[in-house]
């Protein structure tokens, strides 16, 4: 069990979703086509040619998710936008059907007692974009500046909490370089040009939603590093953990805290990203917090024929691995909150995704035992915990994620929810990892009051 009593009394406790992997409803009420609906339809993109045409239908069954948010006992709520329905042509007309929803939802959320943080990108480019170039174009992130302005206008009298992006290593790099996710490019020129516009983008947002809402908020940026280590004592394999360090995590953290572009890795692209005067002071805007997912870490060895970073991804020998292959390994995330927080001592930071996938399985009368995901949860909770004892200015935990989803590429057969779904009748039904999730948070309340 997690020591509960070595985190801070304010600590937030919640959940996440994103837009294209709950709500559904692609081709109503005016939402027009994202990358994924098109990236979705390519054959061979996506495991069984799932697609988010309906995924969890939170569109129409929004009420009943706060409802099981609410009797959790989840403190907050960590939801995206969906472009492309708000703005379904990227720039000009606002589609105030699309608006509405949000505002629905955000009032529902607060009626509950649950407070919202608001995601403007979790990976849904309006198609409208991507024809004009997508993210390696800069009229992008000009354009996810107006956006960003129309949404924060709509709902920042009521959301203090703002992600301007989320893991742009995933936008860049698996969209861009690798062709894993959309808009499935492979190209390392297009992907460095992409990475520096996301970023330029997060700039220009934080200081549309500031300039959009009278009151106080907060804005921050998540990120998805990783602690990067090589697979053997070989010089070879000690450099190709630094390339790693360098993709996954400074070439990320460096600008956004003012240090610039690492030399290094822009020599192992052999790109420049594409830096206008005043870019990377707009890319350094302070912020108020910093959002870190963590899921794994890397071990890596010298790869020269793959892809830049010329680092390959070995598995951990005799690690437990969750139904996505990946290490369960909590000290990874006590790792990351330290050195994060002492190499570019953020104000805040704050664990906005942190979950796993299991081979759920339903028992005779309707429950899911899954002790690996709780296991899991209680584990890194207690990470969360270590960090903050070694003065980490930890403040929160959201749990990837509400819902069994669809994951991406590997669509619907890997559930993160604490709420399993049935995809045909679309039932909802609490797992044991979510009835301990409320059990924590409800412990966590008495160590507050009693200390």
């Amino acid at each position: 069990m997690p020591d509960l009593s070595k985190l801070p009394p304010d600590f937030t406790w919640g959940v996440a979703t994103a837009a294209y992997q709950i709500e559904g409803a692609v081709g109503e009420d005016g939402r027009k086509p994202s990358i994924w609906d098109t990236f979705s339809r390519v054959p061979g993109a996506i495991d069984n040619a799932d697609t988010g045409d309906v995924a969890c239908d939170h569109y129409h069954r929004w009420a009943e998710d706060v409802e099981l948010i609410r009797k959790l006992g989840i403190e907050a709520y960590r939801f995206s936008v969906a472009w492309p329905r708000v703005m379904p042509d990227g720039t000009g007309q606002v589609n105030t059907a699309g608006l509405a929803f949000y505002d629905r939802l955000v009032d529902a959320l607060l009626d509950a007692g649950i407070k919202p943080m608001v995601t403007l990108y979790h990976w849904d480019l309006p198609q409208a974009l991507q024809d004009k170039g997508g993210w390696p174009e800069r009229a992008t992130a000009e354009a996810f500046a107006d956006y960003a302005t129309v949404v924060a206008g709509a709902l920042g009298d009521r959301v203090t909490e703002w992600v301007t992006v989320n893991e742009p290593l995933c936008v860049s790099w698996i969209g861009h370089l690798e062709g894993r996710m959309a808009p499935g490019v492979r190209d390392l020129g297009l992907a460095v040009r992409a990475s520096h516009h996301t970023l330029l983008g997060h700039g220009l947002a934080t200081q549309a939603i500031r300039a959009a809402v009278a009151r106080p908020v907060e804005v921050g940026i998540v990120l998805n590093p990783s602690p990067c280590e090589p697979g053997s004592e070989r010089p070879e394999d000690v450099a190709a953990a630094r390339r790693a360090d360098g993709h996954t995590n400074r070439w990320w953290l460096d600008p956004l805290y003012g240090r610039g572009y690492p030399a290094d890795m822009i020599e192992t692209y052999g790109h420049e990203p594409p830096v206008q005067p005043g870019d990377l002071d707009l890319i350094a805007t302070p912020t108020e917090f910093l959002g870190l997912n963590y899921y794994f870490r890397q071990l890596v060895v010298d790869d020269p024929e793959g892809p830049a970073p010329y680092a390959r991804q070995i598995p951990v020998p005799g690690s437990m691995e969750t139904a996505m292959g990946w290490e369960m390994y909590p000290s990874g995330l006590e790792q990351l909150l330290v050195s994060v927080s002492e190499t570019y001592r953020p104000a805040r930071v704050i664990v906005t995704e942190s979950g796993s996938a299991w081979r759920d399985e339903l028992t005779p009368d309707g429950e899911i035992q899954d002790k690996e995901r709780t296991d899991y949860l209680e584990q890194h909770i207690d990470a969360c915990a270590s960090a903050a004892a070694q003065g980490v200015p930890i403040d929160g935990y959201y749990v990837w994620s509400l819902l069994d989803n669809f994951e991406w590429s590997f669509g619907y057969d890997k559930r993160f929810g604490l709420v399993h779904v049935d995809y045909d009748s679309q039932r909802r039904t609490i797992k044991a990892s979510g009835h301990q999730y409320a059990n924590l948070i409800a412990q966590h309340r008495q160590v507050k009051a009693v200390g």
